[in-house]
């Protein structure tokens, strides 16, 4: 099978850009031995290469080219397959842009086309091309320093776990808390049930009822409140999972909720409901009226998973949530991922057109936090800063420069 891979890349400080013809003319013999072919593009600063051939012989020459040390900050913006080669005999072509005319520079490359069929303008290789060689796309490319640029330093510790101290062990929680790093600020903690019911509608999807999972998953906010108190939150935010069914399911389900933030001496301004996009709003009129009657009590909504579920976009329009959390599935490696990089960037310029917080889910690596704290995401949860602690809450790593 034809594969395609374009990427991007920043040509590291201590590389001097006159072993670049020398780097081509090995490139070309390597490529040609495995039958890849391809077109690489250098700006003076970036590097921009399609490599086109079997995708088992593209995908091993891209390994060794993400763990060559002579670049940095290396984004895949496109992997595809096609029909036939567009730069059969190219081999590696190098085209050194400042020694090139831009307008000549497109030119060049269609010369070099091979596909039976003229290689046209709205061919999407050749339009990533395009943006490269034209510097359109300068705004959307972050650089990022290397993951040892910064240090994290847990400054106070840990809670113990109250469970011991807790007749009712009904319910566990794990708490995690949501960051804002360079405020070193905790912006809330997340109460997550341990054995969730939102993972048990998931499995049983088939089945005509769910009467048991809904009301498990609103009684176990009781459990959630309670150990807020224990933990002496006092004025911190806290976020609680919601499947969206649960509020129309399980009658007086709002009542239910703030009757038991009040019998814990919690006021509703402190709670965030976190509502998943992994479970179908089969009733959004009757979902739709109970969050406004959460938030005419003054409790704030969330959208969690946002991006990896059911109708994300619908239900931002349709419930007009005070924060989105980012899945963690979009959030893995968008440092090096030009399509999620694509996708946060949407989400953030959306939401921030509705006035909507962001959060960034599941942040475990420096790379992802550093590319999103550059992209304009200010908010953060994941094991880079806390992991999860059962009936307790964790001590948080913040950011230090090495």
């Amino acid at each position: 099978m034809l594969s395609t891979i374009i990427y991007r890349s920043h040509l590291s400080d201590d590389v001097p850009v006159k072993s670049l013809e020398e780097l081509a003319v090995k490139a070309n013999k390597n490529n040609e031995m495995y039958e890849v072919t391809g077109i690489l593009l250098f700006n003076g600063t970036h590097f921009f290469q399609v490599l086109e051939g079997p995708e088992k012989d593209v995908l091993s020459i891209y390994e060794g080219i993400c763990q060559d040390p002579r670049h940095h900050n290396l984004v895949e913006l496109l992997r595809d397959y096609a029909p036939a080669r567009r730069f059969g005999n190219a081999g590696m072509e190098l085209f050194d842009l400042r020694e090139h005319e831009k307008s000549t520079v497109l030119q060049a490359v269609l010369d070099k086309g091979t596909s039976k069929y003229q290689l046209t303008y709205d061919d999407r290789a050749l339009q990533f091309l395009r943006t490269f060689v034209e510097a359109t796309e300068k705004e959307n490319y972050f650089e990022i320093p290397s993951a040892d640029y910064w240090d994290f330093i847990t400054t106070e510790t840990a809670q113990d776990d109250i469970s011991a101290d807790s007749s009712d062990t009904a319910a566990g929680f794990t708490f995690q808390p949501i960051v804002d790093p360079f405020a070193c600020q905790v912006v809330s903690l997340e109460a997550l049930m341990v054995n969730s019911p939102t993972d048990a509608v998931i499995e049983s999807l088939s089945q005509q009822s769910h009467d048991e999972i809904y009301e498990a998953d609103l009684k176990s906010k009781k459990h959630a409140f309670a150990l807020a108190r224990k933990l002496e939150i006092e004025g911190q935010s806290l976020s609680i999972n919601l499947l969206p069914m649960t509020l129309v399911m399980v009658p007086n389900a709002v009542d239910f909720l703030l009757s038991e933030i009040k019998a814990q001496g919690l006021i509703p301004e402190q709670i965030v409901v976190e509502v998943t996009e992994k479970e179908v709003v089969s009733r959004p009129e009757e979902v739709e009226k109970a969050i406004r009657q959460l938030k005419a009590a003054g409790i704030s909504l969330a959208i969690n998973n946002f991006g990896a579920g059911f109708a994300g976009l619908l239900l931002l329009a349709r419930f007009q949530p005070d924060k989105i959390k980012i899945d963690r599935s979009i959030i893995q490696d968008v440092h090096k991922s030009g399509p999620k990089q694509a996708i946060v960037q949407a989400i953030i310029k959306c939401c921030s057109s509705l006035e909507i917080t962001v959060i960034a889910a599941g942040v475990e690596k420096p790379e992802e936090w550093m590319w999103l704290e550059a992209a304009g995401v200010c908010n953060f949860q994941g094991n880079l800063f806390a992991k999860p602690k059962l009936n307790a809450i964790p001590a948080v790593a913040w950011p230090e420069k090495s």
